[in-house]
């Protein structure tokens, strides 16, 4: 008869193969689900519109004293009194970094959402890529896919991820993003705190910007549970039994406030943004706040580019 060790090893590798055989099966739909919220976005969105030393024209700016007379635009300068430096739009595309969380616990759906969590991710991660790539940036996914432009984008993480043979932990793994880029982390963010707050802390010691976005199930915010209910750990850590379930309820919505304190109080720290998406709500709800923020991230930097180009702090 197996040991216990090995027990567990053979029900450990049986769950794996059982999710990724879900996944497969899954991402053709999650696909296609991706290219429509994608297109719904990209509809009516412009460029990024930032300055810097691309093609197109951004627009005049004053002359500031120290910069190079070559830069001035005469013509423009002699319509009045000032002197006008003529920008550029910044084509130079950086880096947005997409970890969207493929533990078992994502794969959790209730009755009152609209999709399992890992769902969600995969859809949000695969259009965001699909609307960024379009908008000239790259994108990669940590330890899965290095970054590119490619214009079948979605294609290629769906097919990274559907091949990476790593464990599919929670948070990212050991990873120093750019500091010019930007890190998108999906996930349901029922880690340990501890955990959490390591891996927000070394993403963003470089210098780099970043969203936090909680995905949860309607479920685990209102523990709509009473009676008697056996609650699963989807990633090992065993099984509790509650004899009436709904007396738990405000210690249980306590503890996920403190953890969302905790959580946000490092991401204030880093300078990131945190965000909590329900799966109830639509998908496009998250897309376009991702894309507000980056967008939002895009113009702060491009100033404080400026500033330092003109002899002030950066």
């Amino acid at each position: 008869m197996p040991s216990p060790a090995l027990q567990q090893e053979s029900v450990a590798l049986g769950r794996a193969a059982g999710a990724a055989r879900g996944l497969a099966d899954a991402m053709p739909r999650l696909v296609l689900d991706a290219r429509r919220v994608a297109a719904t976005i990209i509809h009516g969105l412009h460029g990024r519109r930032r300055a810097g030393p691309g093609e197109n024209f951004w627009q005049y700016r004053r002359f500031v004293s120290g910069e190079s007379a070559a830069s001035v635009d005469w013509r423009r300068s002699a319509r009045d009194e000032h002197l006008y430096v003529r920008e550029q739009e910044w084509e130079a595309a950086h880096t947005v970094w997409i970890w969207a969380d493929r533990s078992p616990s994502m794969a959790f759906a209730s009755k009152l959402a609209q999709d399992t969590k890992l769902e969600r991710a995969l859809v949000v991660a695969l259009a965001l890529a699909e609307v960024l790539v379009q908008g000239g940036e790259r994108v990669g996914v940590p330890g899965v896919m290095a970054p590119t432009a490619s214009r079948n984008v979605i294609d290629k993480i769906a097919q990274a991820l559907l091949h990476d043979p790593s464990e599919r932990a929670s948070l990212p793994p050991s990873f120093a993003p750019a500091p010019l880029s930007e890190f998108i982390l999906l996930s349901d963010l029922w880690s340990a705190i501890a955990d959490i707050r390591a891996t927000l802390a070394r993403l963003s010691a470089a210098g780099a910007q970043g969203h936090v976005v909680q995905i949860v199930d309607p479920a685990e915010e209102t523990f709509p549970y009473s009676g008697r209910i056996e609650f699963i750990e989807p990633e090992g850590a065993g099984a509790i039994t509650a004899g009436r379930a709904e007396k738990w309820r405000r210690d249980y919505e306590a503890r996920v406030d403190l953890h969302r304190s905790e959580i946000r109080a490092q991401t204030d720290r880093s300078g990131w943004s945190f965000i909590i998406h329900r799966t109830d709500r639509p998908s496009t709800d998250l897309l376009l706040q991702l894309h507000a923020r980056l967008s939002a991230g895009h113009a702060a930097f491009g100033a404080e580019k400026r500033r330092g180009a003109h002899g002030r702090p950066a």
